[in-house]
This record gives C-alpha cells, structure tokens and sequence, in this order.
C-alpha cells in the first residue's frame, strides 16, 4: 500500500484521532481547523481533549512529518508537499441534534460551499461524522461535479478508547455508490487488517445510527431489569453475569447505571427516531428506550429521597449531597448529555445543596489532563467542585456515585465516613464493594443488588 494525501476537516474528538491515526499509517495528513488558538495549541503538541494516547500520537506524527495543522480550508488544501492536493478529505465536523432532534448539517454545508469548486479531480469526499441517511447523496448535490466521489464511512470511536477503537477496529465500514471511491477509501485502512463492509451510501449511514441505538437498547434494558431485580429480591449482578456468557448477547453494555448520555447516543437515538418518523415508521422499541433513560434519572432521586429520608416523596430541601463524578463517562472530561449533571439538577430542584468531586476537574500531578496553564474550574454547570473526594464529602447527608471512575472503588471509605454527617452511599454505578463500605460503617444503596436497602 502506497501513502495517501489526506485532508482533515475539522480537529474536534473525531478529527484529531482520525487525522493522528492516518498519519500513524503512513499517510500525509493536513488537519483544517477555524479556531486560531486551538491550532497553535496542536501545533505545540497540546491537545485539549482527554484521550489515552492522542497526544503522544499528534506529538509522534507531528515531529516525523506525517501530520500538520493549519488554520482554514483553503489554506489546507494547499498544504501538500510540492503543493498537491489532497486524494482524499475527511469531514469531520459537528453535527449536532437540533430542533426536533434532526441533525444538524449546516457544517457540512458550509465546507462543501467553501471548497467544493477548489477540489481537484477525482478527489474523494469522506462524512466521517454522523450524520442521517441520504446526507452522502446531499453531499453530491451541494458538490455538482460527478468528478467527484462521495463515501459514508462512519467512526465507531469509544471515548476513553478512541485511539485503541481506531487502530483495532472491528470493522471497517465503508458506503458509497461509486466503487472506485469506496475502495480506495478502504484502502487507506488496509494495514489495519479489519474486516471491512463495502456496501452503499445509505447503508453505511444507517448503520452507525443502528449500532449505538441497538447499545442504548442493551443500556435500557438492564437498567429496567435492575428494577425489576429490586421488585423481585434478585441481584442484577448474578443475572447480567448469567445473560453474559451467552454469546448472543455478551457481556458488554450489561452495567445498570445512572442512563446513558454522551455526545453520541443521546443524538443518535433522536436522530433515528427523525428517520423513522419520515419514513413513516412507527418505532415503538426507540421510543422506549429513550423513555427509560429518561425515568432513569429521576429514578436515582427517588432513591436517594429514600435513602435520605425514608420516604419516596420526601423532602431533600438543604440536604447537604455529595457527588463523586460529573463526567458522562470515566476516562473523560467530556460533560455533553451526562446523566450525573441531569441528576445533579434533579435534585438542585429538589432543594439539595450540592458540591461535587470528578478527577477530571483537579490540578496537580494526579490531574486527567494537562491545561497548558488553565487553572481547574471551581464549579460545573452549577456544582461547585472540591480538590478531593473527603472534602466533597464533608457534611453530607449522602455520598452519590455517579460516574464509574476506579478511583472510587479505591477510596479510603472510613475517611469518607468520618467525614459524613450521615452514612450513606449510593452507588449508581455498582462500583464500589458494598461489603467495603460496611465495615466502613456506611449503608449502601446500588442499583438492583438483593443485599441493599430494598425500596
């Protein structure tokens, strides 16, 4: 295999990997971006986004050649060596749920309307974002050159394992009515050696849509059937641990939880709806899924007004809380669509008094991520932010876990309880050993476990 010209639009969490990763295969990548500042940051070897192994890639790929940033479009087209143009470009740009939960494309159409005319001949125009069924074929009519070929190829990127995901991927997909393009796009992964499906534009659309919901589906799922444990005095462990080892299901996405939330699924599983609703589809089992996330969140308050109170309606009015993790997910700073910040407004509208604790938002050698001199905030969306787990801790009536970082699980609990007003522990996550927080003196609530406190 032979090195491709590659342009990256776009330096966000599905750009910045793509662009590193394609370099990392050998191709000369270009990464646009139209924010100054941040561009300065990478080419400085800074990245802003939390990622195990980014940085070290962007900094490995920019110091051997292989990858440059540039700030604007235009000036990236022309930013080849021996001034070629780029074989292929990558959109990677936001497409974020708008009105009625329909994507939003206004990105992508503004990219096509800037380069579209300045674009060599049988240069290939990639959608690496997420966007709806039939965006490729919009794509081509915003471009009106057929010189030009237009390919789906969807990122299946884990957040926390994005580097990982991309460079052992399952699968690579590819979609496109043109052949010619969609091969040489596969080609570009080909040391990867994945399995790749070849098929046609809407297809590959569909197909991201179809997998993160099918994981929101599984999320749900368990979540209900958490409950349903609690209702019946089964422990959601045991059956999770029993429904796993069929390998028709397997053992991921099994841990009841907080809800799902994230940059992907909470859009994704709206944007499905959108494309079900105009085909006039009725999708019934989607529409639940979103419901039960939705009453997952207010399920968890009902559990601490019990906890706390002793009553389901009770009042948590002035109720010192203590929340430990605000993330959407560990291994992140990313707080889009979290479920813990839902939460956390659930029972800031309960009267709770809040103060909050996430390894994603300290300072000092122990830090996530480095800030390049940004100092950590002190609060988040309203939750004011403790240096550590004890201080956040101090006082309060109940310790919440929110966000499933292991180092919870590792927590000195008897200095957690000391520091308590009252000894309770819900654990949303089913992280930490109850029998743990027993000897510590604390009560644990989790979720669907027979041996806490029933409701």
């Amino acid at each position: 295999m032979f090195a491709r010209r590659v342009m990256v639009v776009g330096t966000g969490y599905v750009g910045l990997t793509t662009g590193a990763c394609l370099a990392s295969l050998g191709h000369e990548v270009v990464c646009a971006d139209i924010d100054t500042a941040k561009v300065e940051r990478l080419r400085r070897g800074v990245v802003d986004i939390v990622e195990p192994g980014l940085a070290e890639l962007v900094s490995e790929q920019t110091s051997a050649g292989r990858l440059t940033f540039v700030v604007g479009n235009s000036v990236a087209l022309e930013s080849f060596e021996d001034g070629r143009s780029p074989e292929v470009v990558f959109l990677c740009v936001p497409t974020p749920m708008g009105a009625g939960g329909v994507a939003d494309l206004r990105a992508v159409e503004s990219v096509m309307e800037e380069v579209g005319s300045s674009l060599a001949s049988g240069t290939v125009v990639v959608n690496k974002s997420t966007v709806p069924v039939g965006t490729a074929e919009r794509t081509a009519e915003m471009l009106e050159r057929t010189d030009i070929g237009v390919v789906s190829n969807p990122e299946f990127l884990r957040e926390g394992s994005a580097v990982k995901d991309f460079l052992g991927p399952d699968r690579i997909v590819v979609g496109s009515d043109n052949q010619d393009a969609a091969e040489r796009v596969a080609a570009l992964y080909a040391r990867l050696g994945a399995p790749t499906v070849l098929t046609d534009a809407a297809s590959a659309e569909l197909m991201k849509y179809a997998a993160n919901c099918f994981l929101a589906m599984k999320l749900s799922y368990v979540n209900a059937m958490a409950e349903l444990c609690e209702r019946v005095g089964a422990d959601i462990a045991d059956v999770t641990e029993g429904i796993g080892y069929d390998r028709r299901i397997g053992q991921a996405f099994l841990s009841p939880g907080p809800g799902w939330g994230g940059s992907c699924l909470p859009k994704d599983t709206h944007a499905l709806l959108q494309v079900a609703d105009a085909a006039d589809f009725e999708f019934r089992l989607l529409r639940a899924t979103i419901d039960t996330n939705t009453r997952q969140r207010q399920r968890i308050v009902d559990k601490v007004r019990l906890a706390v109170t002793g009553k389901r309606t009770g009042s948590l009015s002035r109720v010192r809380l203590c929340l430990l993790g605000l993330t959407f997910k560990a291994g992140t700073d990313d707080l889009r669509d979290s479920p813990a910040l839902a939460i956390a407004a659930l029972l800031r509208q309960a009267g709770a008094d809040l103060v909050g604790f996430d390894p994603a938002f300290v300072e000092g050698p122990e830090a996530l991520k480095f800030r390049d001199g940004v100092p950590a905030p002190s609060e988040v969306e309203g939750v004011p932010l403790a240096s550590d787990a004890a201080s956040a801790a101090q006082g309060a009536e109940a310790v919440l876990v929110l966000t499933e970082w292991p180092q919870f699980r590792s927590l000195d609990w008897s200095v957690m309880a000391s520091a308590m007003k009252r000894p309770i522990v819900v654990d949303t996550r089913n992280i930490v050993d109850p029998a743990t927080l027993r000897r510590a003196g604390l009560t644990a609530v989790g979720l669907g476990r027979r041996t806490d406190h029933a409701d």
